[in-house]
């Protein structure tokens, strides 16, 4: 098999990577929480305010579980969009049209990379040992999120304008920009609370964190209509295949076999 064979199994493993990756960083987080939960709130060395930044549990022995997270995750996002800009140039998906849209597509994929980048590196530089370090990493991976969700809603509106028949593409363009832009409110007040109100910035971390599965969940969506579309392809084959068949046995029969003067051997 040379090159990216696009079959309906193959769209089934394309799938699973934003769903995977989502729900992976869901169980992360969720993990984190409930371990700070049952564990009675306690404050860790890090810790300023009475409720503990994602940071600071993972700069516990949860840091394991966090740095495998990320990884995933950061790995995941990018692949989510190089997949899908894969599937769009290969027809499986609604095609650019111009050139702008291509310009925003790979922008997002760009912004996707700082955003993984950031996200692995934070992860590893804790916030305990290498406090200026983690923050660094965590601007960086916030900017490359916030690029890519602002570069792909901007490709998604053009695509809408190019292809107004397709609804499950307005669909798509409509739930992108509404948690897109909620990720975006989160952050800005995130970054603000994060030196007037350590509590609210704490709290509002754990909301965008878990607010950004929903976001990778929209790739699933969009790699679900590739493979749909594949199957109409594959069920229309079918029909021009059945069509072929009857046309043929209706085929007068004179008229297929062949006279024995054209073959190499005469008849006995």
């Amino acid at each position: 098999m040379t090159g990216l064979h696009l079959s309906t199994q193959s769209h089934r493993l394309l799938i699973c990577v934003p769903l995977i990756t989502g729900l992976f960083w869901f169980a992360t987080l969720l993990a984190m929480l409930l371990t700070w939960l049952i564990s009675g709130r306690p404050k860790y060395v890090s810790q300023e305010g009475n409720v503990a930044y994602i940071s600071d549990v993972a700069a516990s022995f949860l840091k394991p579980l966090f740095i495998v997270g990320c990884c995933i995750t950061g790995v995941g996002f990018m692949l989510s969009l190089v997949l899908e800009r894969l599937l769009r140039h290969r027809g499986r998906l609604p095609p650019s049209m111009r050139k702008k849209e291509r310009v925003f597509e790979i922008l997002a994929i760009v912004g996707s990379i700082i955003g993984m980048l950031g996200l692995v590196f934070l992860s590893g530089f804790d916030t305990k040992r290498y406090h200026t370090a983690h923050y660094v990493c965590l601007f960086f991976f916030a900017l490359g999120v916030i690029l890519s969700v602002i570069f792909t809603v901007f490709e998604y509106r053009w695509l809408v304008q190019n292809h107004p028949d397709i609804i499950k593409l307005r669909y798509a363009y409509l739930v992108k920009a509404v948690i897109g832009s909620v990720l975006i409110v989160l952050a800005i007040a995130f970054g603000i609370a994060l030196f007037y109100a350590s509590e609210v910035g704490a709290i509002l971390e754990w909301i965008i964190g878990f607010g950004f599965t929903f976001y990778l969940l929209t790739f699933a969506y969009d790699l679900r209509a590739a493979r749909i579309a594949e199957e109409k392809e594959g069920e229309d084959m079918a029909e021009k295949g059945q069509a072929s068949l009857i046309a043929d046995h209706r085929e007068p029969l004179s008229s297929r076999i062949r006279p024995w003067k054209n073959t190499a051997y005469p008849p006995r």
